[in-house]
Protein backbone atom coordinates (compact mmCIF):
# COMPACT_ATOMS: atom_id res chain seq x y z
CA UNK A 1 0.00 0.00 0.00
CA UNK A 2 1.52 3.54 -0.73
CA UNK A 3 1.75 6.26 1.58
CA UNK A 4 -0.99 8.76 0.40
CA UNK A 5 -1.46 11.15 3.91
CA UNK A 6 0.46 14.29 4.72
CA UNK A 7 0.57 16.40 7.70
CA UNK A 8 1.27 20.08 7.21
CA UNK A 9 3.28 21.70 9.42
CA UNK A 10 5.81 24.08 9.11
CA UNK A 11 8.77 22.81 11.42
CA UNK A 12 12.29 23.98 12.72
CA UNK A 13 15.02 21.37 13.35
CA UNK A 14 15.94 21.04 16.61
CA UNK A 15 18.81 23.83 16.45
CA UNK A 16 16.53 26.15 14.43
CA UNK A 17 17.09 25.51 10.80
CA UNK A 18 13.92 25.71 9.39
CA UNK A 19 11.88 22.68 7.63
CA UNK A 20 9.13 23.78 5.79
CA UNK A 21 6.33 22.37 3.15
CA UNK A 22 5.00 18.54 3.96
CA UNK A 23 6.56 16.11 5.04
CA UNK A 24 4.36 12.58 4.83
CA UNK A 25 3.07 11.22 8.14
CA UNK A 26 3.73 7.37 6.49
CA UNK A 27 7.49 8.58 5.74
CA UNK A 28 8.23 9.40 9.67
CA UNK A 29 7.02 6.30 11.12
CA UNK A 30 8.88 4.34 8.27
CA UNK A 31 11.67 6.23 9.36
CA UNK A 32 11.16 6.03 13.92
CA UNK A 33 10.46 2.02 13.46
CA UNK A 34 12.45 0.43 10.90
CA UNK A 35 16.03 -0.29 12.00
CA UNK A 36 18.40 -0.70 8.68
CA UNK A 37 18.31 1.78 5.91
CA UNK A 38 20.11 1.61 2.73
CA UNK A 39 20.57 5.23 1.00
CA UNK A 40 20.65 4.74 -2.68
CA UNK A 41 21.63 7.36 -5.57
CA UNK A 42 20.94 7.40 -9.38
CA UNK A 43 23.96 6.49 -11.99
CA UNK A 44 25.79 9.71 -12.72
CA UNK A 45 25.69 10.73 -9.18
CA UNK A 46 25.66 14.86 -8.49
CA UNK A 47 25.53 16.80 -5.42
CA UNK A 48 21.51 16.69 -4.81
CA UNK A 49 21.80 13.10 -4.70
CA UNK A 50 24.97 12.30 -2.88
CA UNK A 51 24.46 15.26 -0.36
CA UNK A 52 20.20 13.93 0.63
CA UNK A 53 21.44 10.78 1.03
CA UNK A 54 24.37 11.46 2.83
CA UNK A 55 22.76 14.12 5.36
CA UNK A 56 19.78 12.04 5.90
CA UNK A 57 22.58 8.64 6.66
CA UNK A 58 24.18 10.83 8.99
CA UNK A 59 20.94 11.93 10.99
CA UNK A 60 19.04 8.56 11.10
CA UNK A 61 22.69 7.21 12.20
CA UNK A 62 22.39 9.78 15.10
CA UNK A 63 19.20 8.33 15.77
CA UNK A 64 20.87 4.44 16.30
CA UNK A 65 19.60 3.43 13.06
CA UNK A 66 21.66 1.23 10.75
CA UNK A 67 23.07 2.93 7.87
CA UNK A 68 24.66 1.67 4.36
CA UNK A 69 25.28 4.30 1.70
CA UNK A 70 25.04 2.35 -1.70
CA UNK A 71 25.86 3.48 -5.10
CA UNK A 72 26.59 1.31 -7.92
CA UNK A 73 29.89 4.03 -8.96
CA UNK A 74 32.59 5.92 -8.07
CA UNK A 75 31.72 8.63 -5.85
CA UNK A 76 32.96 12.24 -8.08
CA UNK A 77 36.08 12.99 -6.95
CA UNK A 78 34.72 16.96 -6.65
CA UNK A 79 31.74 15.23 -3.82
CA UNK A 80 34.51 13.25 -2.02
CA UNK A 81 34.42 15.92 0.85
CA UNK A 82 30.91 15.25 2.07
CA UNK A 83 30.72 13.72 5.30
CA UNK A 84 30.67 9.52 5.23
CA UNK A 85 31.43 10.01 1.53
CA UNK A 86 34.28 7.37 2.46
CA UNK A 87 31.74 4.56 3.38
CA UNK A 88 30.11 4.80 0.46
CA UNK A 89 29.93 1.27 -0.90
CA UNK A 90 29.25 -0.61 -3.85
CA UNK A 91 28.22 -4.00 -2.78
CA UNK A 92 25.21 -4.86 -0.77
CA UNK A 93 27.53 -6.46 1.86
CA UNK A 94 25.72 -6.02 5.45
CA UNK A 95 22.00 -5.45 3.88
CA UNK A 96 19.77 -7.74 5.69
CA UNK A 97 16.82 -8.89 4.21
CA UNK A 98 14.23 -6.51 5.81
CA UNK A 99 16.72 -3.48 4.71
CA UNK A 100 14.63 -0.33 3.63
CA UNK A 101 15.73 1.40 0.50
CA UNK A 102 15.34 4.87 0.30
CA UNK A 103 15.99 6.02 -3.05
CA UNK A 104 16.56 9.83 -3.85
CA UNK A 105 16.28 12.42 -6.35
CA UNK A 106 14.96 10.00 -9.11
CA UNK A 107 11.68 10.17 -11.34
CA UNK A 108 11.30 6.17 -11.53
CA UNK A 109 13.88 3.30 -9.72
CA UNK A 110 15.39 2.69 -13.38
CA UNK A 111 17.38 5.68 -12.69
CA UNK A 112 18.90 4.12 -10.27
CA UNK A 113 20.74 1.29 -12.50
CA UNK A 114 20.76 -2.44 -12.80
CA UNK A 115 22.45 -2.90 -9.55
CA UNK A 116 18.92 -1.43 -7.97
CA UNK A 117 16.46 -3.18 -10.45
CA UNK A 118 16.17 -6.31 -7.93
CA UNK A 119 14.98 -4.02 -5.00
CA UNK A 120 10.36 -4.60 -4.27
CA UNK A 121 8.63 -1.42 -4.76
CA UNK A 122 7.48 -2.88 -0.42
CA UNK A 123 10.49 -1.92 0.56
CA UNK A 124 11.54 1.39 -0.97
CA UNK A 125 11.23 5.13 0.72
CA UNK A 126 11.36 7.35 -2.71
CA UNK A 127 12.41 10.81 -1.98
CA UNK A 128 12.48 13.60 -5.05
CA UNK A 129 11.67 17.07 -6.47
CA UNK A 130 11.40 15.76 -10.38
CA UNK A 131 8.59 16.52 -12.13
CA UNK A 132 6.36 13.46 -13.44
CA UNK A 133 7.36 10.73 -10.74
CA UNK A 134 6.19 7.71 -10.59
CA UNK A 135 5.96 7.29 -7.35
CA UNK A 136 7.26 3.79 -7.11
CA UNK A 137 8.14 3.22 -3.62
CA UNK A 138 5.85 1.96 -0.84
CA UNK A 139 6.65 5.49 0.93
CA UNK A 140 6.81 8.55 -1.40
CA UNK A 141 7.83 12.10 -0.32
CA UNK A 142 7.93 14.16 -3.58
CA UNK A 143 7.73 17.52 -3.83
CA UNK A 144 8.40 18.94 -7.39
CA UNK A 145 8.44 22.62 -6.63
CA UNK A 146 11.29 21.88 -4.53
CA UNK A 147 14.72 23.60 -5.76
CA UNK A 148 16.26 20.20 -4.71
CA UNK A 149 15.89 16.85 -3.07
CA UNK A 150 17.71 17.71 -0.08
CA UNK A 151 14.96 20.22 0.70
CA UNK A 152 12.67 17.43 1.15
CA UNK A 153 15.25 15.55 3.39
CA UNK A 154 15.87 18.53 5.78
CA UNK A 155 11.86 18.71 6.20
CA UNK A 156 12.38 14.72 7.18
CA UNK A 157 15.16 15.62 9.73
CA UNK A 158 13.05 18.75 11.26
CA UNK A 159 10.23 16.31 11.52
CA UNK A 160 12.02 13.68 13.18
CA UNK A 161 13.48 16.16 15.55
CA UNK A 162 17.31 15.75 14.78
CA UNK A 163 19.60 18.99 14.78
CA UNK A 164 21.16 20.19 11.36
CA UNK A 165 24.90 19.54 12.46
CA UNK A 166 28.11 20.95 10.45
CA UNK A 167 28.17 18.27 8.88
CA UNK A 168 24.56 17.68 7.84
CA UNK A 169 24.75 21.35 6.93
CA UNK A 170 27.17 20.97 4.52
CA UNK A 171 25.44 17.72 2.63
CA UNK A 172 22.39 19.83 2.44
CA UNK A 173 23.87 23.11 1.20
CA UNK A 174 25.49 21.26 -1.61
CA UNK A 175 22.56 19.79 -2.50
CA UNK A 176 20.97 23.70 -3.14
CA UNK A 177 24.32 25.03 -4.95
CA UNK A 178 24.39 21.91 -6.87
CA UNK A 179 20.77 21.61 -8.14
CA UNK A 180 20.70 25.85 -8.79
CA UNK A 181 24.07 26.18 -10.64
CA UNK A 182 25.38 27.96 -7.56
CA UNK A 183 21.95 29.97 -6.94
CA UNK A 184 22.07 31.45 -10.85
CA UNK A 185 19.46 29.67 -12.00
CA UNK A 186 15.41 30.60 -11.67
CA UNK A 187 14.79 27.81 -8.80
CA UNK A 188 17.10 29.81 -6.80
CA UNK A 189 13.78 31.78 -5.01
CA UNK A 190 13.97 33.68 -1.74
CA UNK A 191 13.24 30.91 0.35
CA UNK A 192 15.65 28.96 -1.32
CA UNK A 193 18.58 31.43 -0.22
CA UNK A 194 17.29 32.27 3.04
CA UNK A 195 17.75 28.40 3.71
CA UNK A 196 21.13 28.59 2.81
CA UNK A 197 21.80 31.39 4.82
CA UNK A 198 20.53 29.34 7.89
CA UNK A 199 22.88 26.00 6.91
CA UNK A 200 25.75 28.36 6.43
CA UNK A 201 24.73 30.09 10.01
CA UNK A 202 24.65 26.27 11.76
CA UNK A 203 28.11 25.45 9.98
CA UNK A 204 27.70 24.80 6.57
CA UNK A 205 31.23 25.20 4.75
CA UNK A 206 30.03 27.52 1.80
CA UNK A 207 33.82 28.13 0.82
CA UNK A 208 34.74 24.43 0.59
CA UNK A 209 31.61 23.29 -1.34
CA UNK A 210 32.07 25.93 -4.35
CA UNK A 211 35.27 25.34 -4.58
CA UNK A 212 35.06 21.72 -5.12
CA UNK A 213 31.87 22.18 -7.48
CA UNK A 214 32.76 25.37 -9.76
CA UNK A 215 36.50 26.33 -8.94
CA UNK A 216 38.43 22.73 -9.45
CA UNK A 217 38.65 21.31 -12.65
CA UNK A 218 41.14 18.51 -13.59
CA UNK A 219 43.37 19.75 -16.72
CA UNK A 220 42.30 16.73 -18.97
CA UNK A 221 38.89 18.26 -18.29
CA UNK A 222 40.17 21.80 -19.18
CA UNK A 223 41.37 20.63 -22.41
CA UNK A 224 38.21 18.51 -23.23
CA UNK A 225 36.07 22.36 -22.52
CA UNK A 226 38.21 23.57 -24.89
CA UNK A 227 38.23 21.60 -27.85
CA UNK A 228 34.21 20.74 -27.47
CA UNK A 229 33.42 24.55 -27.32
CA UNK A 230 35.48 24.96 -30.75
CA UNK A 231 33.53 21.73 -32.45
CA UNK A 232 30.38 23.56 -31.42
CA UNK A 233 27.95 24.13 -33.66
CA UNK A 234 25.37 27.08 -33.15
CA UNK A 235 22.12 26.54 -35.26
CA UNK A 236 20.26 29.85 -36.35
CA UNK A 237 16.97 28.67 -34.40
CA UNK A 238 19.18 28.89 -31.35
CA UNK A 239 20.47 25.45 -30.59
CA UNK A 240 23.58 25.63 -29.51
CA UNK A 241 25.19 21.24 -29.42
CA UNK A 242 28.60 19.29 -29.16
CA UNK A 243 29.56 16.00 -28.94
CA UNK A 244 32.39 14.82 -26.87
CA UNK A 245 33.65 11.53 -28.39
CA UNK A 246 35.54 8.61 -26.35
CA UNK A 247 38.56 9.24 -28.88
CA UNK A 248 38.63 12.94 -27.38
CA UNK A 249 38.57 11.88 -24.07
CA UNK A 250 41.31 9.11 -24.47
CA UNK A 251 43.29 11.60 -26.15
CA UNK A 252 43.52 13.63 -22.63
CA UNK A 253 43.17 11.39 -20.20
CA UNK A 254 39.54 12.17 -19.68
CA UNK A 255 36.38 10.76 -18.77
CA UNK A 256 32.96 12.28 -18.21
CA UNK A 257 33.15 12.83 -14.18
CA UNK A 258 35.50 15.63 -16.26
CA UNK A 259 32.68 16.88 -18.78
CA UNK A 260 30.86 18.52 -15.40
CA UNK A 261 28.78 21.76 -16.96
CA UNK A 262 30.24 21.64 -19.97
CA UNK A 263 26.65 22.41 -21.63
CA UNK A 264 26.46 25.17 -19.27
CA UNK A 265 29.60 26.78 -21.14
CA UNK A 266 27.52 25.93 -24.27
CA UNK A 267 24.21 27.47 -22.73
CA UNK A 268 25.87 30.54 -21.98
CA UNK A 269 26.62 31.03 -25.93
CA UNK A 270 24.13 34.69 -26.21
CA UNK A 271 22.07 33.63 -29.08
CA UNK A 272 21.71 29.96 -27.23
CA UNK A 273 17.93 29.15 -26.56
CA UNK A 274 18.45 25.11 -25.81
CA UNK A 275 22.26 23.72 -25.37
CA UNK A 276 22.54 20.10 -25.60
CA UNK A 277 26.21 17.83 -25.37
CA UNK A 278 26.33 13.96 -26.32
CA UNK A 279 28.95 12.44 -24.73
CA UNK A 280 29.83 8.79 -25.96
CA UNK A 281 29.65 5.76 -23.61
CA UNK A 282 31.75 2.64 -23.79
CA UNK A 283 28.76 1.15 -25.19
CA UNK A 284 28.32 3.31 -27.62
CA UNK A 285 25.27 4.88 -26.71
CA UNK A 286 24.88 8.68 -26.00
CA UNK A 287 24.22 10.39 -22.93
CA UNK A 288 22.35 13.53 -23.49
CA UNK A 289 22.07 16.82 -21.38
CA UNK A 290 20.06 19.60 -22.09
CA UNK A 291 19.79 23.31 -20.60
CA UNK A 292 16.95 25.64 -21.60
CA UNK A 293 17.82 29.47 -20.75
CA UNK A 294 14.42 29.33 -19.46
CA UNK A 295 11.98 29.82 -22.49
CA UNK A 296 12.04 26.35 -23.68
CA UNK A 297 11.00 23.02 -21.79
CA UNK A 298 13.93 20.78 -22.21
CA UNK A 299 12.43 18.12 -19.89
CA UNK A 300 9.48 17.70 -22.46
CA UNK A 301 12.04 17.11 -24.92
CA UNK A 302 14.12 14.90 -23.15
CA UNK A 303 10.81 12.44 -22.43
CA UNK A 304 10.62 12.13 -26.40
CA UNK A 305 13.82 10.46 -25.98
CA UNK A 306 13.25 8.57 -22.86
CA UNK A 307 14.94 10.81 -20.95
CA UNK A 308 13.38 13.37 -18.02
CA UNK A 309 14.71 15.92 -15.45
CA UNK A 310 13.31 19.39 -15.15
CA UNK A 311 12.29 22.00 -16.83
CA UNK A 312 15.71 23.85 -17.71
CA UNK A 313 17.81 21.02 -17.16
CA UNK A 314 17.63 17.11 -18.60
CA UNK A 315 19.05 14.22 -20.17
CA UNK A 316 18.54 11.25 -21.83
CA UNK A 317 20.60 8.08 -23.18
CA UNK A 318 20.48 7.49 -26.70
CA UNK A 319 21.62 4.38 -28.58
CA UNK A 320 24.48 5.08 -31.67
CA UNK A 321 25.42 5.75 -34.02
CA UNK A 322 25.79 9.52 -33.14
CA UNK A 323 24.23 10.75 -36.59
CA UNK A 324 21.15 8.83 -35.71
CA UNK A 325 21.49 10.31 -31.63
CA UNK A 326 22.21 14.05 -33.38
CA UNK A 327 19.09 13.77 -35.58
CA UNK A 328 16.78 12.76 -32.73
CA UNK A 329 18.14 14.98 -29.94
CA UNK A 330 17.49 18.17 -32.85
CA UNK A 331 13.98 16.86 -34.00
CA UNK A 332 13.10 16.64 -29.99
CA UNK A 333 14.23 19.97 -28.83
CA UNK A 334 12.73 21.72 -32.14
CA UNK A 335 9.06 19.79 -31.66
CA UNK A 336 9.12 20.73 -28.07
CA UNK A 337 10.11 24.79 -29.83
CA UNK A 338 7.79 24.70 -31.95
CA UNK A 339 5.11 23.78 -29.56
CA UNK A 340 6.09 26.63 -27.24
CA UNK A 341 6.50 29.19 -29.99
CA UNK A 342 3.08 28.81 -31.11
CA UNK A 343 1.69 28.63 -27.63
CA UNK A 344 3.12 31.68 -27.41
CA UNK A 345 1.33 33.41 -30.31
CA UNK A 346 -1.97 31.82 -29.74
CA UNK A 347 -4.68 34.42 -28.93
CA UNK A 348 -5.37 34.72 -25.25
Amino acid sequence: MKSSGAMSARRMASNGVPGGGFTDAAVLACFREHGQFVMCAHEKPDGDVLGSGLALGLALKAMGKDVIYFLDDEVPKNLRFLPDSDLVQRSFEGVKSDAVFVFFDMSDQSRAGEALGWVPPEQIVNIDHHLGNKRFGRWNYVLEAEAATGVLVLNVIAALGQPITPGIATCLLTTLISDTGCFLYSNARPQTLRLAAALVNVGADKDLITEQLYQTRSFSGQKVLGRTLDAAVMTDDGICYSVVSRALLEEFGATHEDLEDVVGALRAVDRCEVAALLKESPDGNYRLSLRSRGRFNVMAAAKKLDGGGHFRAAGATLPGPLPNALSRTLAAVRTEMAAQIAADRAPT
